[in-house]
């Protein structure tokens, strides 16, 4: 019979194993994805695409995304129409081809968070369709490819942004990244990485979730899944070659990882996934 020492020390491996267990899963993030509004059909040739080769709807989802880790939060992408832009009565917001039925901020306040507390802003890139409440969170630490924020504040602004969406940012405590990935909270579960192309600091995000499996949020490194499987590449990216290179490159990325990639602008990646309050781990 093993007296209570040799019991003690037989048990410590399992202790071991259950307080890692333990911690694996308390550092796992929580995925919140906000409805930040649609985009009405766009022309398909802008996308180097036919109207008949696009199956699914050719209009457009735009998101918004909280992660929420035990050491910080990160608001990644913040919409297409701030929230100070929508009518006062509380009806549907309505600007061009964008239409928004929710603001961003009480969707966040719903669960609990405001900007003044959130941790970390990235963008997956300066788009107008992604970056309408940045100004909100210009008390986080931005983190930015320093490529695409030198083009967002230059003299002349590239095309398809909208400065005073950002402009506060220029002011915001920034993590400066030099055509890197960022791993965000150090322990590889929320990683930025750098996606060149559609703009010159592109962006996309990977989450690895402990009972989801590991995701790619992928910006705008396709719009529609037929970009991906005609090799069709926008009109209107920054440098349509790059794109293709860093496409090939995140083919490899996916299948190393065994994650998921998501077209956040494509409905049918998005119309079965839960939206906040309910959340993705």
């Amino acid at each position: 019979m093993l007296g209570p020492m040799s019991r003690l020390k037989k048990s410590i491996p399992l202790l071991i194993a259950v307080v890692a267990a333990t911690s694996a899963l308390a550092q796992s993030p929580k995925l919140y994805i906000m409805d930040c509004g649609s985009v009405a059909q766009m022309n398909p040739q802008l996308y180097d695409l036919k109207a008949e080769e696009i199956k699914g709807p050719r209009g457009f989802i735009t998101p918004c995304y909280l992660i929420v880790h035990p050491r910080g939060t990160l608001v990644w992408d913040v919409g297409q129409i701030p929230d100070a832009n929508f009518p006062v009565d509380g009806s549907m917001a309505v600007q061009g081809s964008f239409t928004s039925t929710k603001k961003l901020l009480p969707q966040l306040a719903e669960i609990g968070y405001k900007p003044a507390d959130n941790t970390y802003l990235a963008l997956s890139h300066y788009h107008s369709d992604h970056t309408a409440n940045a100004n909100a969170f210009a008390g986080s630490t931005w983190i930015v490819q320093e490529v695409e924020r030198t083009a967002m504040f230059a003299e002349r602004p590239p095309p398809i942004t909208e400065r005073a969406h950002y402009d506060k940012l220029q002011n915001s405590k920034t993590i400066l990244l030099k055509g890197e990935d960022k791993d965000v909270f150090g322990d590889g579960t929320v990683v930025i990485k750098y996606a060149p192309g559609h703009t010159p600091g592109h962006q996309m995000l990977f989450v690895k979730l402990s009972k989801t499996g590991p995701v790619l949020l992928a910006g705008d490194l396709f719009h529609y899944p037929e970009e991906r499987s005609l090799d069709r590449v926008p009109s209107f990216d920054a440098d349509r070659e790059q794109t293709r290179r860093t496409r090939r490159a995140v083919e490899t990325f996916l299948k190393q990882s065994g994650a998921r990639l998501w077209i956040e602008h494509d409905w049918t990646t998005h119309e079965k996934l839960p939206k906040s309050p309910a959340f993705l781990d």
